[in-house]
């Protein structure tokens, strides 16, 4: 371990970086190695870039290693790393070290998210008594603890065990976290009582910092249910001109004013942020408290003192004005205030005063346009990368007028605005070149009118009934849409694509053809935010669904298609360096849309896509920076393979030759981010071969289970899509070579005893059963069920026992010569005599009924062969199980719609139209992606059967005709079969 600063420094850089993190990991399973590297953390004469990694290493171990359980981390240091955090966070209370701090937080929220309060009981204990009357430095290191445990409140569903958690945590925190609110909140309005807190200046800013992570705290404590010592002190809070909100709202700290160029949001700004957090979250739930009084009348006039007639324009308040016009809306939209916001004079003032000047384009907004495009981008899509609300001034502004047309105001509203709008067009025809700003505002203020609902996947989806959206696209939107670079300031041509964007499902499939090309014509614009918003809308114009039918289909792209991928791809290429050309995800996005959505229509010029796909891929893999884009081309290379290859089967051999040496690089490389995709595109190609399995696919398997590969979690999914494909195309070859059991050891050792990656584990499992034959399985079958009745013993969960029920089914009702019921039966009793019955009835019994939609043919069809196929069925012990085993299907046949295969002549491809990423959370921990365009749809397991009813009354047909009347015997005590027996009666099952 006292190599570990050298470590976690080679850790940092790109080319030491892998082996230094090998040597990391095999470091970090010493014991005592969590205590030894926070000490490190905490040692103010390391190196700062030591300490900050230590943090961040710490801080992954509790991410992903904490309950890992195929290298756990031992439990005496997990015990030992929870006493110490608490007080490491007060060690790291100095500013200096905020940074370390952060990453030590975010470490305390990971581990009480597992183990507070069951192992963890003595962590509030611990914060309280920290917590201190003079020493503003360590309370803001308790709170900033406190909230990071607390804040994982907002996002959970309620349930007996959270609020069993908030009310322990109500019991001993909420004394203290009032007491100590109160004397912060009186420091920060009257400082002049208590100098020797609040001076100097710094320690004034400390006490304005407490008073945020409070705030934060409150949030947290209201967000689910409200505490009785925060409704009885409701008051306190809310009064009207004396509530501690209000006076924070109306409060103003010389000393704590930002920098006005500073883009970072003052304390003051951070604490009426919070207030106005909390008085929104007050309104949506808790709207009788605030009845009591006129408080969110008095918030209201001092939102609109604080805001009003832009008085707030600095980048440093986007945040609280943005919060301030979305506590604004919610007011608007709860239907409460009414008599507040109904009037034609208030709406003209809200419009006029409020509105119109967050909506126009600031400098900044301007200069961000042209500097920073991407982030221009993201935030007007508003694709906020921490996932919250952070909406821009724009939209909230939008959402304020939204809120009016939707509760009651639509005439008004539409007037009013209508007339804004109107005048800003005006103002544009008398000078086109100086007043642009003004038909850019005008075009938002419409948007905004227009739109009833939208969501972020299908664009608007109702609109404002008064608003004719089409008629001002073609009179004000089209023209700029048309006209020719350089003619139009790009702001304008960027608002006419956003138009389309953002109305796409208001307008006709002819409509939109005849606005293609005119978008295509943007993809070579010179503009970035031109040509990438062009590219975003072509992707989102070709994922329009009708019903669930995609509207576009290859015919209406197959004259441009070429030219559209051809325009985009020259766009990644022109970027240079892997990470300018990884950083815009929306062209290679729309690259991939175009390639599924043209299908075969590409295959005159793969071979030259394939190519330029090969080499953006070998750029960016030398410093793989966005997630996002390398979804997106994997998705096309997979895409591209798979309509190219299935109109022509003979291409298959240049997709090889293309990819096979880039694979080979990344794999011996191990660049991790890209394996995961690598596993599957060769999957892919695998199951393409419908001959014999060419030789440079056989040198892969003895790589493939090396246990090593197997360690990175993320490529788990990809290992066994892969290894099933060579299962299916090669078993035989497989048990000749020994690989068979190879398979089976990474399936008992691996995958089975993980919580995490059991599902693989079984999904392998019965790939193996389906694809080796039963005389050459015997020999392993045994040792493998002894692992899973271990699994089952040792940690079972509820997915387990599922999975366990499944797999015994899917052996039971696949039809493979040899394999009958009682070849999994037999086995189980070689174990131990009797022990078939008791799973029977204790684990695989009452899953049946449980079984989802997708397998319950498979249950039925399974059970079916257990109960009439096999010997050990009909005779003690297990024959006692027989009639409440018949019970539980019959349950499924209640819901019959679920027991018939899917329709055989949908489209195969189908699934490729859910590649849609809008919601995919980026960031390589996500572990594992999977490739859409490379999935094949799963087959049938018991395609032989077409009715399953017909087949259970046929099977117990013919055993009523081997073992007479003891099978009636046996149906007539099974629990709710009589009406379902007399149906297969009056179907001619007759026993």
């Amino acid at each position: 371990m006292a190599d570990l600063p050298s470590l976690l420094l080679a850790s940092l850089n790109p080319t030491t970086r892998k082996q230094a993190e090998q040597n990391l990991n095999s470091v970090s399973v010493q014991p005592g190695f969590l205590s030894h590297l926070l000490r490190l953390v905490l040692e103010p004469s390391q190196d700062r870039a030591v300490r900050l990694a230590g943090g961040v290493y710490l801080k992954n171990i509790t991410k992903l290693r904490w309950e890992e359980d195929v290298q756990p981390l031992a439990e005496q240091d997990k015990a030992a790393l929870r006493s110490e955090l608490v007080p490491a966070m007060l060690a790291l209370s100095n500013p200096a070290d905020k940074a370390v701090r952060a990453q030590v937080a975010e470490s305390v929220s990971l581990i009480a998210e597992l183990d507070f309060p069951h192992k963890w009981d003595n962590l509030i204990d611990q914060l309280v008594a920290s917590l201190s009357a003079t020493d503003y430095n360590v309370n803001v290191g308790v709170l900033q603890t406190a909230h990071s445990i607390f804040h994982q409140w907002r996002a959970h569903v309620r349930s007996d065990e959270l609020f069993t958690e908030i009310n322990l945590v109500l019991s001993k925190f909420i004394t203290p976290f009032l007491q100590l609110f109160r004397q912060t909140a009186t420091l920060l309005t009257d400082p002049s009582k208590n100098p020797a807190l609040t001076t100097p200046a710094t320690n004034y800013a400390l006490i304005a910092q407490a008073m945020v992570l409070l705030i934060d705290i409150f949030y947290d404590f209201t967000c689910q249910d409200l505490p009785p010592a925060i409704e009885d002190a409701h008051a306190e809070f809310f009064a009207p001109g004396t509530g501690w909100f209000h006076l924070f709202l109306n409060w103003d700290s010389t000393e704590l004013r930002g920098d006005p160029d500073d883009a970072t949001p003052s304390l003051p700004s951070q604490i009426k942020t919070g207030v106005l957090e909390t008085a929104e979250l007050y309104i949506k739930l808790y709207p009788d408290q605030l009845q009591q009084s006129p408080a969110v009348q008095s918030l209201v006039q001092a939102v609109w003192t604080l805001i009003g007639s832009n008085k707030l324009p600095n980048v440093a308040d986007d945040n609280l004005v943005s919060q301030s016009l979305r506590f604004i809306s919610t007011a608007i939209r709860s239907g409460y205030y009414k008599d507040v916001f109904s009037s034609r004079d208030t709406i003209s003032s809200l419009v006029q005063g409020v509105v119109v000047p967050n909506i126009a384009l600031r400098e900044h907004d301007v200069e961000q346009f042209e500097d920073d495009p991407l982030e221009f981008i993201r935030l007007d899509l508003s694709l906020s990368s921490a996932g919250t609300d952070a909406a821009t001034r724009r939209q909230a502004a939008a959402d304020v007028l939204q809120a009016l047309v939707g509760s009651g105001c639509e005439t008004e509203t539409t007037e009013i605005v209508g007339a804004w709008i109107g005048t800003g067009l005006s103002e544009y025809e008398s000078n086109k070149a100086e007043n642009w700003k003004a038909k850019d505002s005008a075009v938002y203020l419409l948007t905004a009118l227009a739109t009833r609902g939208s969501t972020s996947q299908h664009g608007v989806t109702s609109t404002n009934s008064l608003v004719d959206v089409v008629k001002f696209f073609s009179d004000h939107v089209f023209q700029d849409l048309q006209a020719q670079q350089g003619t139009v300031h790009p702001i304008l041509q960027v608002d006419a694509i956003r138009f389309l964007f953002t109305f796409r499902n208001q307008l006709t499939k002819p409509q939109l053809l005849s606005v293609l090309p005119l978008l295509a014509r943007h993809l070579r614009s010179d503009n970035y935010v031109a040509y990438t918003y062009a590219a975003i809308t072509i992707d989102r114009i070709l994922f329009i669904k009708q019903g669930n039918q995609l509207i576009f289909a290859q015919a209406d792209i197959h004259d441009f298609a070429a030219d559209l991928v051809d325009a985009l791809l020259a766009k990644i290429e022109s970027a240079g360096t892997a990470e300018k050309v990884a950083e815009n995800d929306h062209l290679m996005k729309c690259v991939m849309r175009v390639i599924v959505t043209a299908r075969q229509t590409l295959s005159p010029v793969y071979e030259r896509i394939l190519a330029r796909l090969v080499a953006i891929l070998g750029l960016i893999s030398k410093n793989p920076s966005n997630p996002r884009f390398d979804q997106f081309i994997f998705e096309s290379i997979a895409g591209l393979m798979r309509f190219v290859v299935s109109g022509n089967a003979a291409t298959l051999p240049t997709f090889e030759q293309a990819l096979f040496g880039p694979f080979t690089v990344i794999l011996q490389q191990d660049i991790d981010q890209y394996i995961p995709y690598v596993f599957q595109v060769l999957a892919q190609m695998l199951e393409l071969h419908k001959a014999e399995v060419p030789e440079q696919y056989r040198s892969l398997l003895p790589f493939l289970l090396t246990p090593a590969i197997w360690q990175q979690k993320g490529s788990i999914p990809g290992l066994v899509k892969l290894l099933k494909a060579f299962l299916t195309r090669d078993g035989a070859q497989m048990v000749v070579a020994g690989q068979v059991a190879s398979v089976l050891a990474v399936v008992q050792q691996r995958l089975i005893p993980s919580k995490l990656n059991d599902v693989w584990g079984f999904e392998l499992l019965q790939s193996v059963v389906l694809n080796i034959k039963p005389e050459q399985l015997k020999q392993y079958i045994k040792a493998v069920v002894m692992t899973l009745l271990t699994r089952m013993q040792s940690s079972k969960t509820d997915k387990y026992v599922h999975l366990f029920t499944r797999f015994f089914l899917f052996c039971m009702a696949i039809n493979v010569d040899g394999l009958s019921p009682d070849y999994m039966i037999g086995t189980v009793e070689e174990i131990q005599p009797g022990l078939w019955s008791q799973i029977l009835v204790n684990f695989i019994v009452p899953q049946i009924p449980k079984m989802p939609p997708k397998d319950r043919k498979l249950a039925v069809v399974g059970v079916t062969r257990l109960l009439t196929q096999s010997t050990f069925m009909v005779q003690s012990p297990s024959a006692s199980a027989w009639p409440t085993t018949f019970g539980s299907i019959v349950k499924l046949f209640n819901e019959p719609q679920y027991l018939t295969s899917s329709k055989t002549d949908e489209d195969p491809h189908a699934g490729l139209t859910e590649i849609d990423f809008e919601e995919q959370t980026a960031g390589y921990q996500a572990a594992y992606s999977r490739l859409a365009a490379s999935d094949t749809p799963e087959a049938d397991p018991v395609e032989y059967v077409r009715d399953p009813q017909q087949y259970l009354g046929q099977e117990l047909v013919r055993m009523s005709k081997t073992h007479g009347p003891s099978v009636k015997a046996m149906i007539q005590t099974a629990p709710d079969a009589g009406p379902f027996v007399q149906a297969l009666a009056s179907a001619g099952f007759l026993l």
